[in-house]
């Protein structure tokens, strides 16, 4: 089994169930600490590549995904590798794009999905979820 993240490096969100995910923003430097096993990258274009086993969704700056079912089918890939492994979601900013994935996972780890962005929110970044389309798409996520 993989040794996981470290809950008091920033960023580091633990789920209700105690899985730990990273949530990061790719404008700054990887963080120091062990690399990811898994890691859904949410961006517009193709993400730099990594030496880690990663998914891209399409997801444009501040809107939705291009594919709502291929990111719910990565979402769920996230959350179930989470379980046993190192798993890393971001977005350029780290925030919006990766802030909604996150709310997702918590929804997907038993969350209700009126309480998700919330959590978030007190849990990983205050500005986590930014726009009233992604705060609806994590009350819809299922």
């Amino acid at each position: 089994m993989t040794t996981a993240w470290d809950p008091a490096i920033g960023g580091v969100l633990r789920l209700p169930s105690g899985r730990l995910v990273r949530g990061r923003g790719l404008r700054r430097p990887l963080p120091p600490g062990p690399l990811p096993d898994f890691g859904l990258y949410l961006l517009g274009r193709h993400p730099q590549p990594v030496s880690w086993e990663a998914r891209w969704v399409r997801w444009p700056d501040f809107w939705l995904p291009s594919d709502p079912a291929a990111a719910a089918s990565a979402l769920r890939e996230a959350w179930e590798r989470a379980a046993t492994g190192r798993v890393e979601i971001a977005c350029y900013g780290g925030n919006g794009r990766t802030g909604t994935a996150l709310a997702c996972l918590a929804i997907l780890d038993g969350l209700p999905g009126d309480q998700a962005t919330a959590y978030v929110r007190r849990h990983y970044a205050p500005h986590a979820v930014e726009t009233p389309w992604q705060r609806r798409f994590v009350t819809r996520f299922r």
